[in-house]
């Protein structure tokens, strides 16, 4: 269902591949600070990235620049009922605060609702993180409410943490 890339103004969206390890893990999976309010712990070999990467479904997607190619991220398109999609994504710190994941979730959401059955799309993040919930709101999703003890993030402890939804759906007939 998922297309085989996204192209926006700056960026190309491709499925990751193993041969992604080096960039993705000297770019950013080691990185505490970005990895801060994600799934999982900062990778410490490469080999954890490789293991990160053989886990991985089809609708990973490796964010490069248009440009010059390099490997600055990732975003991942989940989904999760038949008529909603979900997503996660990581930057590396040198491309923080360029507009760059707005860039890459507009043009997703976008995609996303203009999909027949496709009535959805919206994931959580930490009250904690202005950042992505301002990628989010930048991308035309709503906060939507507050979900108490909803999402454990590793790196900030094994309790679930409270978190904002946010949502953008598809106008009704």
């Amino acid at each position: 269902m998922f297309p085989e890339h996204f192209t926006t103004e700056r960026l190309l969206l491709r499925p990751v591949t193993l041969a992604d390890a080096p960039a993705i893990f000297h770019g950013y999976a080691q990185d505490p600070e970005v990895s801060r309010f994600l799934l999982w712990r900062p990778h410490r070999s490469i080999e954890d990235t490789q293991a990160y990467l053989a886990s991985c479904a089809a609708s990973t997607y490796a964010i490069t620049d248009r440009t010059g190619g390099a490997l600055i991220g990732a975003f991942d398109l989940r989904q999760h009922e038949p008529w909603r999609l979900g997503f996660g994504y990581v930057l590396a710190r040198p491309f923080w605060s360029r507009g760059l994941m707005t860039e890459a979730l507009t043009a997703i959401a976008d995609w996303a609702l203009r999909q027949p059955g496709i009535w959805r799309i919206g994931d959580y993040v930490d009250v904690e993180n202005a950042a992505s919930a301002r990628v989010m709101e930048k991308s035309g999703l709503q906060r939507e409410g507050l979900l108490r003890r909803w999402g454990v993030h590793p790196n900030l402890g094994a309790e679930p943490r409270d978190c904002y939804v946010y949502g953008k759906v598809r106008p009704g007939a």
